[in-house]
């Protein structure tokens, strides 16, 4: 992905603003899925073929991960190594979730396609933000 094409989808053009956007963007999707996970894991549960006990943790995990990713992108220069981490935890659970499919969970078609649509967006953000950490990096370090 290129510095321009980043900058169209950040509309901006500064390189640290565009990671910082990046990192907002995912702690908001992340968020607002934790805390669906967290209000509503009985009837979520039902509906995905998940185990509301299941989606409890999860919804915890989100919601604490997203606030940590939210902060990070509130630093006027989030460093490199935290975002490299968040990167690398987008992909791992991008995999995961894909692994989880194949081999424990057992979904209902809802909650097949929900894993599945949840892991490619987690996978386009670690995408989106390792060519934003990139770019900055490429300008300014």
């Amino acid at each position: 992905m290129s510095a321009t094409s980043l900058a169209a989808l950040a509309r901006t053009s500064d390189p640290q603003t565009v990671l910082r956007r990046f990192l907002a963007l995912d702690a908001v999707v992340t968020g607002a899925n934790g805390i669906a996970y967290l209000a509503v894991s009985g009837p979520l549960g039902r509906l995905l073929g998940v185990d509301s006990g299941l989606l409890l943790g999860l919804g915890a995990f989100l919601t604490v991960y997203a606030a940590a990713v939210g902060l990070l992108a509130s630093r006027a220069r989030p460093a490199a190594l935290p975002v490299r981490a968040v990167i690398e935890a987008n992909l791992g659970w991008a995999a995961l979730s894909m692994v989880a499919l194949a081999v424990w969970l057992s979904p209902t078609a809802a909650g097949a396609v929900w894993t599945v649509l949840q892991a490619l967006t987690v996978a386009g953000f670690a995408v989106l933000q390792y060519a934003a950490l990139k770019a900055r990096q490429g300008i300014s370090d």
